[in-house]
């Protein structure tokens, strides 16, 4: 799974209407503590979805912080993408 980490609710919740108008599905979670970043919530989705998801968060530069890959174990091991 990846998720989408913003700093602001707000903005989230924009990326999922503009990651959904693309055709892309995701859910509201909690940024787990090794992310330690953003604003306690973040997108999840599966990885085909991550060129919608990077087309998507290009028109919200201002408050997005990445991309990060988490393990089968959800929140016990997370990597920043590129």
């Amino acid at each position: 799974m990846i998720l989408a980490v913003f700093r602001s609710r707000t903005q989230l919740f924009r990326f999922l209407d503009v990651l959904r108008s693309l055709g892309g599905n995701a859910s509201v979670v909690s940024t787990p503590q090794e992310a330690s970043v953003g604003c306690g919530l973040s997108a999840r989705f599966e990885e085909t979805d991550l060129p919608k998801a990077r087309t998507a968060a290009n028109a919200l530069r201002e408050s997005f912080v990445g991309f990060y890959k988490t393990n089968g174990n959800y929140g016990k091991k997370i990597v920043k993408l590129p």
